[in-house]
């Protein structure tokens, strides 16, 4: 992959997290090509947004398959495009160990909480009802486990007395659209390693 600055974006939604990081592909912040943007939705309004800004889009429907043949085909997609990192962008599925394992130290997933406090779902709802005085996000490798990949990148949000779920996601999300192009763009300059479950030389 030396060389290789393509990255394939994996969507459910509405892909914010995608726009982002087109943005900041397009005003030169990221080094870095979309080769291909793949939803498991047809209906997923990343995918309208991604063909309305020129991008290659694919749907896969997951709907009706086994996560086995789903997988299979979406292994397939990716390994035709031939990306260096595929980035989860609000990609609400778990990757089976078999898919993790054909991508090694190549998927990346950017979470709306301080890891490794409150992974999974309704994560600012558990964040204000344990007290949390601070979130923020996390961009992780992602491994065979929910959340649980090493730790790239962090980037903190105070929660303020008056914050509501809405109002902490919403600046959480802010902070999201600007880390992940970072953290993307050190892994592709490849001046890290990893040592146990620290990803080391990360300077952000």
């Amino acid at each position: 992959m030396l060389g290789n600055r393509k990255i394939a974006i994996l969507i459910s939604g509405r892909g914010s997290n995608m726009l982002a990081l087109m943005d900041a592909i397009e005003s030169g912040r990221l080094n870095a090509e979309i080769a291909v943007i793949i939803s498991n939705r047809s209906d997923a309004k990343g995918v309208e947004l991604a063909k309305a800004r020129g991008y290659t889009t694919v749907v896969i429907p997951s709907r009706g398959l086994s996560k086995q043949e789903h997988e299979k085909i979406l292994i397939a997609e990716l390994k035709w495009h031939n990306p260096a990192l595929i980035c989860l962008a609000g990609y609400m599925r778990l990757l089976s160990p078999e898919f993790v394992q054909t991508f090694p130290q190549q998927i990346l997933n950017i979470h709306p909480s301080l890891l490794p406090a409150f992974p999974g779902l309704e994560v600012q709802e558990k964040a204000l009802e344990y007290g949390a005085k601070y979130s923020g996000c996390t961009v992780h490798f992602v491994d065979e486990g929910c959340d649980s990949g090493a730790i790239i990148a962090q980037a903190v949000v105070p929660i303020h007395d008056e914050d509501t779920i809405q109002s902490l996601a919403d600046r959480i999300l802010v902070e999201e659209h600007k880390l992940y192009a970072k953290a993307i763009q050190f892994i592709l300059d490849r001046k890290w390693h990893i040592a146990g479950r620290r990803v080391l030389g990360i300077k952000i």
